[in-house]
């Protein structure tokens, strides 16, 4: 019995250490919160002063005047320049693209990270739940691993092990792109060094530092004690915040649903029917009048909403009940977009609960995706032939 443990034991220590789990469930999260918050900045271009800029009633004297007091990190606090403001929000799009693309995926987790921190935290009164989400989520993958696939990186990697069997390759890109990231890193330090967050200072020089020591052992001996040093403690910082994540899509809905059942409203399932009176959340008048008229499709949907919340967590012990309740919460947030009017948040909520998918469900998704129509070319002197699709050579 006690041999028997210890085995399993060492299996888990093993597992944990020596690989990267989830790596398609964290590039999900990886494409699906760097797609909605670069989304969210598009739409919002024309009034992107109003929300966070110069131009908005949350005057910068006003947000510096918070800051200090709850210390949160802004870039756009380090000066009230317009051009400084476009800029921000420059890099934050930008940053946004290239960490969905999977370029330099751990730089640009760090440079998405301080984007949204930077945007948010300057105006924190516009934003509603999916902010939250994205703002947190944000911060935990800088610490994961989230582009052994489906990025640009994950293809230079292959690119790369491909031509090293004939010649060294050096990565000249990686270097600068570490040095350069120095330069804007001292200057928050210096600029936001006394108020700021200390865990944040240590989590971006550390990061900086990361990338410097794993450059120097990739340099010195790719299959050397200090790059596998390295990689164990990467796996077991990606393995530990993907176990938050996941606790945390459990916390939200855990906690949204206990809060529910608190409500009399929610407890005599009438709570659906007023936001759907509500202008501000009826995109579609006639859909939102034509559901809040079904009293019993009304009283449906909101017992299954708090049943679902509350299930959910518990579902976990169960691998199909849990498959049918990512169904039901997906389609849920699908009708908040749809019906409410809330797209980024429904995406941000969407993309939190892909962390739960099964592989095997996304492999299969990702082949969908790899494969598109190929047109093959006729023979000389006959006819052209029937077109049909071929899967491409596309990376998974």
């Amino acid at each position: 019995m006690v041999a028997a443990c210890r085995r399993r034991a060492a299996h888990a220590v093993q597992r944990v250490t020596a690989t990267a789990l989830g790596p398609y469930q964290s590039a999900v999260l990886r494409i699906g919160f760097a797609g909605t918050w670069l989304l969210f900045l598009l739409r919002e271009v024309p009034h992107r002063r109003e929300l966070y800029g110069p131009d908005g009633p949350w005057s910068w004297d006003m947000a510096r005047q918070l800051i200090a007091r709850n210390h949160a990190f802004t870039a756009l606090m380090w000066s009230d320049s317009a051009v400084w403001f476009e800029a921000v929000f420059a890099v934050a799009v930008l940053s946004s693209a290239l960490l969905m693309l999977g370029w330099r995926t751990r730089t640009m987790s760090v440079i998405f990270m301080l984007g949204v921190l930077s945007l948010q935290n300057r105006s924190i009164f516009v934003g509603d739940g999916g902010d939250n989400v994205v703002h947190l989520m944000a911060i935990y993958l800088v610490l994961t691993r989230c582009g052994r696939v489906w990025s640009l990186d994950a293809r230079r990697a292959a690119t790369t092990a491909r031509a090293a069997a004939t010649a060294p390759v050096r990565d000249r890109v990686g270097p600068v792109l570490w040095g350069v990231m120095a330069v804007p890193l001292l200057v928050g330090t210096v600029t936001d060094g006394v108020t700021v967050e200390v865990w944040l200072l240590v989590l971006c020089w550390g990061m900086w530092a990361a990338q410097g020591l794993w450059w120097l052992a990739n340099r010195r001996g790719p299959t050397g004690e200090a790059r596998a040093l390295l990689d164990v403690l990467a796996n077991i910082l990606h393995n530990g915040a993907l176990l938050v994540i996941m606790a945390e899509v459990c916390l939200i809905y855990a906690t949204a649903g206990w809060y529910k059942i608190q409500g009399s409203r929610w407890q005599d399932g009438t709570a659906l029917y007023y936001p759907l009176k509500l202008d501000y959340f009826s995109p579609w008048p006639g859909l939102s009048d034509l559901l809040a008229a079904n009293g019993i499709v009304v009283l449906l949907l909101t017992y299954g909403t708090v049943a679902v919340q509350v299930a959910f967590p518990f579902a976990l012990l169960n691998r199909r009940v849990k498959n049918v309740l990512l169904v039901v919460m997906m389609l849920e947030h699908l009708g908040i977009a749809v019906l409410l009017g809330l797209p980024f948040f429904s995406l941000a909520m969407i993309t939190a609960d892909a962390v739960f998918l099964p592989t095997g469900f996304l492999l299969w998704l990702g082949g969908r995706a790899a494969t598109r129509p190929r047109r093959p070319v006729p023979k000389s002197g006959g006819a052209p032939a029937p077109r049909v699709p071929v899967p491409s050579s596309g990376e998974q």
